[in-house]
């Protein structure tokens, strides 16, 4: 055997290592998912009827009856789609945490101490933020849309035609999940830009330098994420303004700390030199 032929076995020899692990990492992330999935199928009406809250909260706005809130299906399977969808969806929300953590103990073999260290708040921070930008959405924005939309309705009489707001269980579960990841993706925008601070491939003044620019791609992203519709799109581009900011004020952070941990390790440099 050549020495040519052992270098190539050493080297694959890792390889198939890393994919025996990546394969039962992704075996356990699977089965949670499963799991989950088929736990909130079997509670996916209730958590159909969670998700119509908001829709509710629209009507008391709108002055209207709550009693009367109806969503219609179309389609034979549609209802049932839709409770697959929801369920999918739950399952993914109560599945994250172990997802999460073997992705992370996929990586950390990988990473020094210190990264290990560094890595672990932005993989709490992650889904926390993510839960508040739907929490948001939940709470404030998809009643606010749901009654912007039930505002357009006419109640007909002299001149006009009675048009009314029937909203079909796929539509506006595809709306509010729309809504949800949207936001939820936007929350990543302080968690990512510290990741980046963090690795020396940003700086608070090159986000200072970029608002303006920030603030267009804000409404162009907001514009593709949300439905066509204004309130939606400003609702969105909004937060996302604000959490830049709120990134500009991480970014100072992280600077300031790294400065100071550099200035303590240059002064004990000096102090062991002097000695």
């Amino acid at each position: 055997m050549t020495s040519e032929q052992d270098e190539i076995e050493q080297s694959s020899a890792p390889l198939i290592e890393h994919l025996i692990e990546l394969r039962r990492r992704l075996i356990w992330a699977i089965l949670a998912f499963f799991i989950a999935f088929v736990l909130c199928f079997a509670f996916a009406k209730q958590l159909f009827n969670f998700l119509v809250i908001p829709y509710q909260w629209a009507l008391d706005w709108a002055g209207m009856d709550r009693s009367k809130a109806e969503l219609i299906y179309t389609a034979p399977q549609e209802f049932f789609f839709t409770q697959v969808k929801v369920a999918m969806f739950g399952g993914v929300v109560l599945a994250f945490p172990v997802i999460a953590s073997q992705i992370y103990k996929f990586v950390a073999p990988g990473l020094y101490k210190h990264e290990r260290m560094a890595f672990l708040p932005f993989l709490v921070a992650s889904p926390i933020l993510f839960l508040l930008g739907g929490a948001l959405v939940y709470g404030f924005f998809t009643p606010m849309v749901m009654w912007f939309f039930l505002a357009m309705q006419q109640t007909g009489g002299a001149g006009e035609v009675q048009i009314s707001l029937l909203p079909k269980v796929s539509e506006y579960l595809s709306l509010i999940m729309t809504l949800i990841f949207a936001f939820g993706l936007v929350f990543q925008l302080p968690v990512v830009s510290s990741l980046l601070v963090r690795a020396g491939l940003l700086s608070s003044e090159a986000l200072k330098e970029k608002r303006k620019y920030a603030i267009v791609i804000a409404f162009v992203v907001a514009a593709v994420l949300t439905p066509p519709d204004p309130v939606s799109q400003i609702g969105l581009a909004l937060p996302t303004i604000l959490l830049y900011e709120i990134s500009i004020w991480t970014a100072r952070m992280i600077e300031r700390k790294r400065a100071l941990a550099e200035a303590e390790k240059n002064s004990a440099g000096n102090i062991s030199s002097a000695s």
